[in-house]
């Protein structure tokens, strides 16, 4: 398989189902900010600071990611009922809370706003949060029933969790938190 295809020379790319729509359609733009969001994760994983069990939560939320860029890419919603790796549902978004509550638990509790920042790692974790809440803003621009609702509470959700393990890294680290 060749990677490049000439097919979007002129401006234009195919969604599954073979729709094709201009490389700034909204829906293009939604799933280019998972994307984004993925390779940045991606940076986070070959910090030296990231522990195992990090790597692994990380490692989880790529692949979701993927499903989440393909579930965007098929505006017919057909994919995640023929690929099950497509489908991100209520215990995906379990998954993420559970995680939350398991890194907070080991944290100081936040008494007021912190400046993103910290180790290498940590500092990339707060960069993918902002890549993360603008994908959200680009998938529910789409609208109400464009997309699965579990889409939009899946990277909600996401938002939260890389706050925290930004923190929980920075925290392993020895990096203080620099509050405003």
């Amino acid at each position: 398989m060749k990677i490049y295809t000439r097919t979007g020379d002129k401006g234009d790319t195919g969604l599954f189902g073979g729709t094709r729509v201009q490389k700034s359609d909204p829906r293009v733009m939604a799933y280019g900010d998972v994307d984004e969001l993925n390779a940045c994760l991606g940076v986070a994983r070959a910090q030296q600071e990231i522990d195992a069990d990090v790597q692994e939560m990380l490692e989880h939320i790529q692949k979701d990611l993927f499903a989440i860029g393909a579930q965007l890419a098929d505006p017919a919603e057909k994919i995640s009922e023929r690929v099950v790796k497509a489908a991100v549902g209520d215990g995906d978004v379990e998954r993420l809370e559970h995680w939350i509550d398991g890194l907070e638990a080991r944290l100081p509790p936040l008494r007021r706003f912190i400046l993103p920042g910290g180790s290498g790692a940590g500092s990339l974790l707060h960069f993918a949060r902002t890549i993360c809440r603008r994908a959200e803003r680009a998938i529910v621009a789409l609208g109400a029933g464009k997309v699965d609702p579990h889409l939009v509470i899946y990277i909600n959700r996401l938002s939260d969790l890389l706050f925290v393990l930004a923190r929980a890294v920075n925290h392993r680290t020895g990096r203080a938190e620099t509050e405003w």
